[in-house]
């Protein structure tokens, strides 16, 4: 609003001419002798009335023009403060959109790397289930065979000492063992002699039978058997040959044996380290989610801020506008009132 002092005042401008008037009257009664005949003339009170309108006009201006400079002072001082807190309710309103959009983009880049971090945990966790699988069967299969190679051992065994015991004797068996062209007719002379089982003797004549079929599929002894290469000896010595089938059958033992413990630790090395990626990774993703639950809330917290601060900003405009309307309707009304006391 337009301050007093750029804004002419009638008031006073009426006051000066009626001031001139009086001075003029005044003068004209000058003389002693002139004022005393105008105090009881209609012209001396005149002047006094006139002198008197003057100290009241000038009165009521200066009290107006007083009154009105003390408004106009509001008016700026309000004026200014609404103008301030204006300013720092846009900064502050600049700063919380700054402050969403931030957490918004870690929003978007959390969420992504807990994605990330899940996919990568389901893919190990497949892994590990795999390689557990892989190790079970492993794992049977070396069981089955150990089963069958330390079954063949123990039998061969058991017919080597019976054949060693029995030849020591001499007589009859001894003869027959001598005449046997084959491990097959061996085995069949000691289950007549009840010197071993049916079913052992079956058992070892099987493995010979598989071994054999083996080395005429591919020239290589099968899983649990040794090499049918073995099983005659060039002497017809029975012994000698179940001491060579023997041997073969604790090779492939040991061989298994080796190997189970070589699966099971690569195994255990695979699934440790499929282990503790999962475990890393699930703790990243437990501080990936504990972080984005921060800036979950501190995004919200300052949408908040944001709504209160935006009311409170056009509450602030609003202030100001309606400020400056007033004040120009003030000033406006003043301006009237002292044109109509000049």
């Amino acid at each position: 609003p337009p301050r007093v002092e750029d804004t002419p005042c009638p008031t006073l401008l009426g006051a000066m001419k009626v001031a001139t008037l009086a001075a003029a009257l005044l003068s004209a009664a000058a003389s002693p002798r002139l004022a005393r005949a105008a105090e009881a003339s209609p012209v001396g009170k005149a002047i006094q009335l006139i002198s008197d309108l003057q100290s009241k006009i000038l009165k009521e201006g200066e009290s107006a023009q007083k009154v009105y400079e003390e408004h106009a002072e509001w008016c700026e001082d309000r004026s200014r403060e609404l103008g301030q807190e204006i300013k720092t309710a846009s900064a502050e309103a600049e700063e919380l959109e700054a402050t969403i959009q931030a957490k918004s983009a870690k929003e978007t880049s959390l969420n992504a790397k807990i994605e990330e971090l899940a996919a990568g945990i389901a893919a190990d966790s497949g892994d590990l289930k795999d390689a557990e699988e892989v190790r079970a069967k492993e794992n049977a299969d070396f069981k089955t065979e150990e089963k069958e190679l330390m079954e063949a051992v123990s039998m061969m065994q058991r017919a080597i000492e019976i054949l060693e015991r029995e030849m020591a004797k001499g007589g009859a068996s001894f003869v027959q063992f001598q005449k046997a062209q084959s491990l097959a007719q061996a085995l069949s002379t000691m289950v007549q002699a009840s010197m071993m089982s049916s079913a052992d003797a079956t058992r070892l004549t099987a493995l010979v039978q598989q071994s054999t079929s083996a080395e005429e599929a591919d020239d290589e002894a099968a899983p649990g058997a040794p090499a049918a290469a073995v099983y005659e000896s060039q002497s017809g010595n029975v012994v000698e040959t179940l001491k060579g089938m023997l041997e073969k059958a604790e090779s492939q033992l040991d061989a298994a044996r080796k190997k189970e413990t070589a699966n099971l630790h690569t195994f255990e090395q695979l699934k440790q380290s499929l282990k503790d990626e999962i475990k890393f990774a699930e703790k990243e993703m437990s501080e990936a989610k504990a972080s984005l639950a921060s800036a979950s809330e501190a995004k919200a917290e300052a949408e908040g801020d944001l709504t209160v601060t935006k009311k409170d900003l056009a509450t602030d405009k609003e202030a100001k506008a309606e400020l400056h309307t007033a004040c120009m309707e003030k000033a406006t009304t003043f301006e009237a009132e002292t044109k109509s006391r000049g």
